[in-house]
């Protein structure tokens, strides 16, 4: 089976040399690009990112990029992977930095974790943790039930309603630490910072 062209999304918010190097070890060679049209032709699709929803999503309409991710994702049916901030953009709204409207790729919102939820812990949410996975997908394949991953993130999307696969974590309440909905899946961790669970589940995606 031939591997994908990958490519991953640079909107000048993201830790996109970690992900190249996770990609390059397992084997890939993905193309970093900002380009609207390289992107809609991509075999798969890798959003990363890191900082505000807000400044976000004008970085992604600036460029036009939301545009050619839509396209490919819901009419090409592209396979795409959001990773931390890349899943949070991929929801309905998102409240960092005042109401903003995200790519709608998944119907839910991202709301920042209060002191009310988390209790003692701090934030923000910074290290391993465990995530329950939901093995009715194929993102969790040869993981166990219950596996670490490393988050870094203040705010959380919902679960709930939702009609895809979900995974959770919990700190101090149970949030929505990965979704998989046919060509559509996101983690809220890090996976190219998750050492072999991580690289194990970049694998899945790229099989998918």
């Amino acid at each position: 089976m031939p591997t994908p062209k990958i490519t991953i999304v640079d909107y000048g918010m993201g830790n996109i040399w970690s992900v190249v190097s996770a990609l390059r070890y397992i084997g890939c060679e993905p193309t970093v690009s900002s380009d609207p049209d390289e992107i809609l032709h991509a075999s798969a699709i890798l959003l990363p990112g890191v900082g505000s929803f807000k400044r976000a999503m004008h970085e992604l309409q600036s460029k036009k990029i939301d545009i050619a991710i839509l396209e490919a994702v819901q009419i090409k049916q592209t396979k795409i992977l959001g990773i931390c901030l890349g899943m949070q953009l991929m929801a309905d709204i998102g409240y960092e930095d005042g109401e903003t409207l995200g790519l709608g790729l998944i119907p839910s919102s991202v709301e920042a974790f209060n002191s009310i939820e988390i209790g003692l812990n701090k934030i923000p949410h910074v290290g391993f943790n465990q995530v329950i996975t939901n093995k009715q997908g194929d993102l969790f394949n040869q993981l166990p039930e219950i596996s670490d991953f490393y988050f870094v993130h203040s705010y959380r999307m919902a679960g709930g309603n939702l009609s895809g696969n979900q995974s959770f974590c919990n700190y101090g309440v149970n949030f929505l630490a990965a979704y998989e909905d046919d060509n559509i899946c996101a983690t809220q961790f890090h996976p190219e910072k998750s050492q072999t669970n991580g690289l194990i589940l970049l694998q899945n995606f790229i099989k998918i």
